[in-house]
This record gives C-alpha cells, sequence and structure tokens, in this order.
C-alpha cells in the first residue's frame, strides 16, 4: 500500500528549517516590520522625546483564561516568532512608505532605520502546554526595541497555537489513527501554510498543502478530488486513469455516485492490493462499516478506509468504534474548531526606574476592571507533579525559585543579545508537545467542556 497517500509519514527527518543568510536574515525574506500596529510606532515617538525610550523593560505574553471548554493550551509558533524578530527590520521601502504617511517625524525614522533588536527572549518551548496566567514568552530590552514587537508576536502566538490546540484535541481523539491537514482551501493562503504547521505540531501526519511543505519540510499527500471522477466517461474509466498512473496503492475516491458500486468497480480495477478508498460524505459511521465488510468480501482486506467530511475533534471520537484508517481536517482545523484565536495578550510587566543601566527593576500592571488585571513583574514558571509523576499545578513566581521546583521550570533561553539561541526541527517540537500532553492528569484529553485541567498558583 503507498502509506504516502494514506497520510503517513516515511522514517525520515520531515522538519527542515529555512536557508539563512549572512547576519541571520533569511535569504529572499522581506522584512517583518510592518506586520505591527500604527501605535507601537507613535508610543515609539513618544517614548524617544519624552527620554524614557531607553529604560529596561519586561514584556511577557500570556492569557488571562482558555477558551471556553479547553482544559490545556498548546504552545506553537514560537519558530516563526524567532524568524519575525530576526527579519523585523525597517529598510527604505519601509521607511519611504512611513514617512509618506506621515506616520512619525525623522527623529524617529532616523532611529527606525537602525534597529535591531538586542534583548533577550525567554519562553515555553514549543509544543509545550501551558495555562491560564502562564509566562509564555518573557521580552527583555530597552522599552523601544520591545514594544514594536508586541504586534507580530501576538498575531503568530494567538493563531497558532489555537490551530495546534485544535489540532492537540483530534490527534487526542484520534488515538493511533493517522491525521491528514487539509485545510488550505478554506482560510487566506499564507494563513493555511502557518495553520499547516501548527497542526503538525499539535500531532496531525501530513498535509496537502505543497507550501507547508515546501517550507517547513512537512509531509504531503493527496490523490484525487471529485473533478476527476465527473472528468471521465466513467468511474472506472477515472478509476484505471489513476491507478494506472499513481499505482495499486493509491487511494480512490468512492462517494461521487453510489458507494457500493464504486467500492467494487476500485477492486475490480487495483485489486486486493488497493491502498484505500476514501470517503467524503453521508453517514460516515454507517457508511464505514458497510465499505468495510464489502472490501473484506472482496478479498481486500488489507485496503485502508479514510475519511473526510467536515470533521472536528467531536466527529473524529464519534467515530472511534468504526472501521477507519484515517482521518482529513479542514475546515475545523484551520478555524480553531471554534477557537481562532487564544486571547494572548503582550504586557508591560516591570520597567526600570530609569534609563540608568543599573537603575531597579519596578514591577508593573494593569489594575483596571473589567477583568483585565494582570499580575506585575518579571516571572518564572514551574510545573508541580503529583507522586503519580502527572502535572497537578502551574506555579508562576516573581521571587526565588522554590528548590523542590529548580528543575521543573518551563521558561528557556530563546534569543540572547539579539541572537537566536535556540532553534530546532518541527519533529523535535511535535514529540515535545506529544510528551507534554502525555504528562497532564488523564482528563485532560476529555472532550466534555470543563476548567483547565490544572490550576495555576501564584507564588
Amino acid at each position: 500500500m503507498n502509506t504516502a497517500d494514506l497520510g503517513l509519514p516515511e522514517e525520515e527527518e520531515h522538519a527542515t528549517l529555512p536557508k539563512r543568510g549572512g547576519g541571520g536574515r533569511r535569504v529572499g525574506v522581506p522584512s517583518t516590520a510592518l506586520f505591527t500596529d500604527h501605535y507601537e510606532l507613535t508610543m515609539l515617538q513618544a517614548a524617544l522625546h519624552g527620554g524614557t525610550a531607553d529604560r529596561h523593560s519586561v514584556f511577557e505574553v500570556f492569557t488571562r483564561r482558555l477558551p471556553e471548554g479547553r482544559r490545556y493550551g498548546v504552545v506553537a509558533g514560537t519558530g516563526r516568532v524567532l524568524d519575525a524578530v530576526e527579519d523585523f527590520r525597517f529598510d527604505a521601502d519601509v521607511l519611504d512608505f512611513l514617512r509618506e504617511r506621515d506616520v512619525v517625524d525623522e527623529p524617529t525614522l532616523a532611529w527606525l532605520a537602525d534597529y535591531r533588536f538586542s534583548g533577550d527572549i525567554w519562553g515555553y518551548p514549543e509544543g509545550e502546554v501551558y495555562f491560564p496566567g502562564s509566562p509564555i514568552l518573557r521580552v527583555e530590552g530597552s522599552f523601544a526595541e520591545c514594544v514594536l514587537l508586541e504586534t507580530v508576536i501576538l498575531s503568530i502566538l494567538n493563531h497558532d497555537s489555537a490551530i495546534a490546540a485544535a489540532a492537540s484535541r483530534m490527534a487526542s481523539a484520534a488515538g493511533e489513527r493517522p491525521l491528514i491537514e487539509m485545510g488550505a482551501r478554506r482560510t487566506h493562503e499564507l494563513a493555511a501554510v502557518a495553520a499547516s504547521r501548527a497542526a503538525y505540531v499539535g500531532g496531525f501526519a501530513t498535509t496537502s498543502d505543497l507550501a507547508a511543505g515546501f517550507r517547513y519540510g512537512i509531509p504531503t499527500v493527496g490523490t484525487s478530488a471529485h473533478a476527476f471522477t465527473l472528468l471521465h466517461d466513467s468511474e472506472r474509466d477515472a478509476f484505471r486513469a489513476q491507478v494506472d498512473s499513481l499505482g495499486e496503492g493509491t487511494t480512490l475516491l468512492v462517494d461521487t455516485y453510489d458507494v457500493q458500486e464504486a467500492v467494487r468497480t476500485a477492486v475490480e480495477v487495483a485489486g486486493p492490493e488497493l491502498g484505500a478508498v476514501r470517503i467524503d460524505s453521508g453517514d460516515l459511521l454507517l457508511v464505514a462499516h458497510r465499505v468495510r465488510q464489502q472490501l473484506d468480501e472482496l478479498g481486500a482486506r488489507d485496503t485502508k478506509i479514510v475519511v473526510t467530511s467536515d470533521l472536528d475533534e467531536y466527529a473524529i471520537a464519534s467515530l472511534a468504534a468504526a472501521p477507519v484508517d484515517a482521518y482529513g481536517v479542514g475546515t475545523q482545523l484551520v478555524t480553531g474548531s471554534g477557537h481562532p484565536t487564544c486571547s494572548m495578550v503582550y504586557k508591560l510587566v516591570a520597567r526600570a526606574e530609569s534609563a540608568d543601566p543599573k537603575a531597579p527593576l519596578v514591577a508593573v500592571a494593569k489594575k483596571s476592571a473589567g477583568g483585565k488585571t494582570s499580575v506585575g513583574g518579571r516571572k518564572w514558571a514551574a510545573r508541580r507533579l503529583d507522586r503519580d509523576g502527572a502535572a497537578e499545578a502551574e506555579v508562576v513566581g516573581t521571587g526565588a525559585v522554590p528548590e523542590a521546583l529548580a528543575d521543573r521550570q518551563l521558561l528557556v533561553e530563546l534569543v540572547k543579545g539579539g541572537e537566536v539561541v535556540s532553534r530546532e526541527p518541527l519533529d523535535a517540537v511535535r514529540e515535545r508537545h506529544i510528551a507534554a500532553r502525555d504528562g497532564l492528569p488523564l482528563s485532560a484529553t476529555q472532550l466534555s467542556r470543563g476548567e483547565a485541567v490544572i490550576p495555576t498558583e501564584y507564588v
């Protein structure tokens, strides 16, 4: 059987990294400097004029709550954030645009022309799980250089983490059965590539999106759509053309007309070595059972069954007892299965009393009403385990780390002095997520609605 058609990765290192040019800049990649909001630059101008731009500052990314019904979150997009920080440059075209629109004044434009992030970034390693209040990312440097990164960091982490969380729930529901990401046509063309990457982090095996395969090394799969069958004078002609071209191990789509007749024709054309059949409509539970029985009776006992058709984690779970071998998921995945954002925020939590490099840090935090308060101070985070080795609490603090939690700390160094110090293959990230999810209480993978599976404790 052609395992690539079914969505099973080959035994090789799939995830690759973009080629990088001199000075850390990726070859042929445009600046990310305008992936920001207007007010980031006007704040910069005001801070430069007011003499506060150079104050050492600490910003943190966190979410105040998980999306309704979610038991845990998934950190995804960290690798893309590191690329975006490296590519955050105000080149001549960008500066001309800002000048023409009169966004900021000439002194600010001159400052932007030399912009290079020179601070430090710490964060949860990509693939790790998180909870309300978890300091997922900490960005530290002057106020001026840190504040500019707010929008691009949040846009990446909010999107990718939402997709990865949905993918993780779907992977839990699917068990050992592989998942194929096929949502490119259901979202923006650039978001589709990021979604495919996030889905792979969350546990999907393959993608249909060739751009994602090209950029991130994710295994790609695909065979044919209903249009291919409709193109031919008969279903048999379509199946014959596909088998002659792609081999007996291909996957034939059997629900264009009559499923029972199509399965019979598929086995007649390809023989019992037919790789798989795909079902894309109808009562998938009932149809899958009927197709499995028919395939077995026709001697195609090793032919697999792939199901698609607006699946989400609940639909996948409902098919657990069905004779299904793989799932293809599109719309619900790339839209976060009802939660397309994680509501992460980027907040200043500490700043120096003055621009003096030796000035002490002062904890700061928003204290307004309406549930938008935050906790000030540069934070550490650790996960406390119970006697069985399962996570029992997310512990977040601003002082000394308790000795009992010293080896359970979650933040790792990602950028030091403006240089990326932690970049890893996507497969390593994917494996980390599986391990992190497996370390949670069993109720974390329940699809029933509930609160975060472990509490966040502040010390």
